[in-house]
């Protein structure tokens, strides 16, 4: 064959791309004929049909939902993907029922917006991206079992997430048991007087629809007037993190403004204890396990009340020993006391410093206007502004320690989602009450000893001063534990405050004005009351509409109110059902779920994916997430073995996954208390794009390098280096490297990259290494002029032992450990070994347990040269070659002898050698000799395994 590129002739059984390319798809066609990586349940439609009994051992490997975008794979995607095939390889031949699948995020605002821009249903580019993305991964010798592939968008897949939602929309949360309940155990409770409604009426002497609303109340689904982010441009409401820090959507780049709607919510507070301590059942990451605890905010303090034209405002606080040092209050602009306090206040700002008036003439004027400026905020911008701006409402509240009135502000940098929604400011030592307090001329009052408040609030414990009334209350001189203590007491003993716990987690806002997305199964009656759909009537599917697009507006219209693209399709909103009183007129809700509820449980139905009676078998469930405590210790929580994805879902999608499966553990469906045993977070593949003077991305591929500097058709481009991606116009399809080298090369050349879970640079032009390693490994078995098969049966040398045992014990260790990289290096180094060894022949018995250690990382030219050399089954399930201890001891070491600290020999020696025995031949060694020839040896020193010392004058 010749070589087009030189006209040098390529040997006939070279492995070539060519080669590579032809056996990759004739062993991944083998592997889905022959249903290799089919995992088997212990029962339903996925059980043996021989009825054997399944190994005990299994592994359920898991990588995070991936979302089919219609851009494609780039090579930085499958990076996780191939470890966690590498680990489930591995695992495999260590003879482990191993489940590992893959399946399809594909509801969401990417798919739709795609769709309205290129008048294309969603469902119709979604499906082409899942077949696209499958083709891609498909190229890379997955070892998936695709009967267990699902995708969100699937009517059968989402009949369950809507039954999923009906079990937590039908339960409630029993405080003393710390667990989540049927509803229907909730009446007798309320009937016997044994729980009490929230409003403390008398359930009993209650209409039925007034009952109904006290039993609603309790659901861990329900609907609230909240406060949302409404992007009139996209004409749907926003999640938090769909949210940039400049308050504009993510998608689109539109104003996002805050606003009060009717929303369903998920009462995911009620779990923030259990979702923070049970963070210490779990291995994973401790910074994400820091980054759950941050998010969820749970604080020990006291809630406080104050009065205010007849109302009370009650704040938490942290520190309610520094109730001496309020010297003002603020409200979150949002707080619905508000325009109660304006109504209610002096109305005037007469006499009032102008600073505190926005420039305006009354308090009601002053708050409508501040509201409207700051609408377009997001939290975090307002959070981080140091800017401070506030609006008086001409109102005054009573401070309970000492009846000092203070006046009452709004401003930004209260939110309504944290605490109460007020604080009390204490500016002498708080950094955002001292800011505040600067611009507005406000008292600063020290009553925490140890700072300078003239020059910036003193935020440490410090001693209480200035603290004290003729009430009881003096905590001057207490350190800040016992100052707390002590005000708690108090103001408890007086019914002005009490010890409380509070949380930064807020409950999950969980409706999207969307089309594209899971449809609620909830209807209304004729007086708005909701009612959850009978299982029989699940899935509620997504109607055909023509026009799916959502009603947008002017982008800076903050008055604008939503309009869902499901309320355009009347026949399907409009409907006649016998919800078992009868056939009676009802809408359905015209929202959407969010995207998050998909994920939150798919990895139950991998467990049991053809399963038309129930969301998963529990005993399927118990099987591959059960508790394992003979293996994992006594409060092992269960969950998948090994969850990989990246950091950035280290908050919602783990906290929103928690939460659904703690609730559906507490009703009985599932036995592990956690989703997630195991998790791994894998680092980056980055790469360097190039932007021209304008800015503007150029690709990469077509950028020279010369001297240092980089050049695009002639003309010097700035290079940057991140992530990889389309629109860096830097982004390197698998495909090509499929093509190029070959999948194995690029699954070798992915894994010996660095470690898993640290990013690294992308360079194309080291693939060929990971490729000529492959070639090194085929020329050991195969003649590449004759094709011929170049093993004897000779048997193994000790040094041949001592290589391949030190290998098998090394990379055992690796891959249990993920560590893939030192994986390659260490067969790298044993390739080279026998290479040099054996130019010719090589001993079978040195190369069959290298392809099976080989075979995780290479699994297509593994499986081709285990076939070559006379098997006939796949090595998938070869056993892992094992070790034994003794050729990991050597039987010489080298000892370097230092005179006088420097090293002037090196002798070698049984490895066994006693210290007499090192001296006497350190001391018999010619080059010793001649260095002490003439002086005295005054000390003798042996550090064992390392060296010898000769201190001589």
């Amino acid at each position: 064959m010749t070589n087009p590129s030189d006209g040098t002739s390529t040997p006939a059984h070279r492995y070539t791309p060519e080669l590579a390319n032809r056996i990759e798809g004739e062993w991944q066609n083998y592997w889905l004929d022959k249903g290799t990586f089919n995992a088997p349940n212990p029962v339903g439609d996925l059980a043996p049909e021989d009825g054997h009994t399944l190994p005990e051992d299994k592994l359920f490997v898991q990588d995070m939902f991936p979302y089919p975008s219609g851009a494609g794979l780039h090579v930085g995607h499958p990076l996780g993907y191939i470890a966690t095939d590498v680990f489930a390889r591995y695992n495999r031949m260590l003879g482990k029922n191993v489940l590992h699948t893959l399946g399809y995020d594909s509801f969401g605002l990417p798919a739709e917006q795609y769709a309205i821009q290129t008048g294309t249903h969603p469902r119709t580019t979604t499906m082409a991206n899942i077949e696209n993305m499958r083709h891609q991964l498909g190229a890379l010798g997955l070892g998936h079992d695709p009967r267990r592939s699902v995708a969100t968008t699937d009517p059968e897949f989402y009949r369950w997430t809507q039954w999923i939602f009906l079990q937590i929309f039908n339960s409630w949360f029993d405080e003393e048991l710390q667990r989540a309940r049927p509803i229907a155990e909730l009446y007798p409770l309320l009937e016997s007087g044994e729980l009490a409604p929230r409003d403390g009426s008398d359930y009993n002497s209650l209409a039925a629809a007034e009952k109904q609303q006290v039993v609603d109340g309790f659901r861990l689904v329900y609907r609230s007037n909240s406060t949302v982010n409404w992007c009139p441009g996209l004409g749907t409401v926003l999640a938090n993190e769909e949210v940039t820090a400049d308050g504009r959507s993510e998608r689109g780049n539109f104003p996002v403004f805050r606003k009060n709607l009717s929303q369903w919510m998920m009462r995911i507070t009620a779990y923030s204890d259990r979702l923070i301590d049970d963070l210490e059942l779990l291995d994973w990451p401790e910074k994400v396990k820091s980054m759950q605890r941050n998010w969820i905010g749970r604080s020990r303090g006291a809630e406080v009340d104050f009065t205010c034209e007849g109302e009370t405002i009650t704040v938490f606080t942290t520190r309610p020993d520094t109730l001496f040092g309020v010297t003002y209050m603020v409200l979150a602009p949002e707080h619905p006391l508000v325009d109660a306090l304006v109504a209610s206040g002096s109305g005037s700002f007469e006499g009032v410093d102008p600073h505190w008036t926005n420039d305006r003439n009354d308090p009601a004027s002053a708050v409508a206007a501040y509201r409207a400026g700051i609408a377009a905020k997001s939290d975090l911008e307002r959070q981080e502004n140091k800017d401070k701006t506030g609006v008086f409402l001409g109102a005054y509240a009573t401070n309970p320690v000492n009846g000092e009135k203070i006046p009452v502000f709004i401003a930004d940098y209260v939110l309504t989602g944290y605490g109460t929604g007020a604080i009390m400011a204490v500016p002498a030592h708080d950094e955002r009450d001292y800011e505040f307090a600067k611009v507005f001329g406000l008292p600063i009052r020290e009553v925490v000893a140890g700072g300078n408040i003239a020059e910036a609030a003193f935020t440490d414990s410090g001693t209480a001063v200035n603290s004290a009334n003729d009430q009881g209350l003096d905590i001057n001189g207490l350190a800040k534990s016992e100052a707390v203590a002590a005000t708690i007491e108090w103001l408890d003993s007086r019914h002005l405050g009490r010890g409380t716990i509070q949380y930064k987690l807020r409950d999950w806002l969980f409706a999207r004005q969307r089309y594209w997305g899971e449809p609620f199964p909830i209807v209304y009656d004729e007086s708005g009351v909701a009612h959850a759909l009978p299982e029989s009537m699940l899935p509620v599917e997504l109607p055909e509409v023509e026009d799916y697009k959502p009603v947008s507006f002017d982008p800076e219209d903050a008055d604008s109110e939503p309009s869902p693209p499901l309320a355009k399709a009347r026949e399907w909103v409009e409907v006649e059902l016998d919800l078992g009183d009868g056939v009676k007129k009802y809408t359905r809700d015209t929202n959407v779920m969010p995207q998050w509820a998909g994920s939150s449980w798919y990895q139950l139905r991998y467990i049991d994916p053809t399963n038309s009676e129930q969301f998963c078998n529990i005993d399927n469930e118990r099987y591959w997430t059960g508790p394992r405590p003979d293996v994992h210790g006594p409060n092992d929580p269960g969950g998948v073995d090994l969850y990989v994805g990246g950091v950035e879902h280290a908050v919602l999608h783990l906290l929103y996954s928690r939460f659904w499966h703690k609730v559906l553990f507490d009703l009985g469906y599932v036995t592990s208390s956690e989703p997630y045993r195991r998790l791994y977070n894998q680092g980056y593949i980055q790469a360097f794009a190039y932007t021209d003077s304008r800015g503007v991305y150029v690709p990469a591929e077509s950028v020279e390098e010369k001297d240092g500097r980089f050049y695009f058709d002639g003309k010097e481009v700035n290079q940057e280096y991140g992530k990889m991606g389309k629109s860096l116009k830097n982004a390197v399809a698998p495909d090509d490297i499929c093509e190029n080298y070959g999948a194995d090369t690029l699954r070798v050349y992915e894994m010996s990259m660095g470690p898993l879970d640290t990013s690294r640079p992308w360079a194309t032009k080291d693939v060929v290494g990971a490729q000529r390693f492959l070639q090194r490994l085929w020329r050991l078995i195969v003649d590449e002029d004759s094709g011929s098969i170049l093993t004897t049966d000779l048997p193994l040398s000790d040094e041949d032992n001592k290589a391949l045992h030190r290998t098998v014990a090394g990379v055992r260790e690796d891959y249990a450990n993920l560590r893939v990289n030192t994986v390659v290096a260490k067969l790298i180094e044993y390739v080279n070994y026998l290479t040099k060894t054996y130019p010719g022949e090589v001993p079978a018995a040195a190369v069959t347990p290298l392809l099976v250690m080989v075979s995780p990382i290479a699994p297509h030219i593994a499986e081709e040269l285990w076939k070559r050399l006379g098997n006939g089954d796949t090595i998938t399930y070869e056993p892992f070659p094992t070790f034994d201890e003794k050729w990991l001891r050597d039987d010489e070491i080298e000892l370097p002898v230092q005179i006088n600290g420097k090293v002037r020999s090196r002798i070698t020696v049984a490895a066994d050698a006693s210290q007499e025995e090192i001296i006497d031949a350190a001391l018999a060694d010619g080059k010793v000799i001649a260095n002490t020839e003439g002086r005295n040896i005054v000390k003798k020193i042996v550090v064992p395994g390392r060296m010898v010392n000769l201190v001589v004058k």
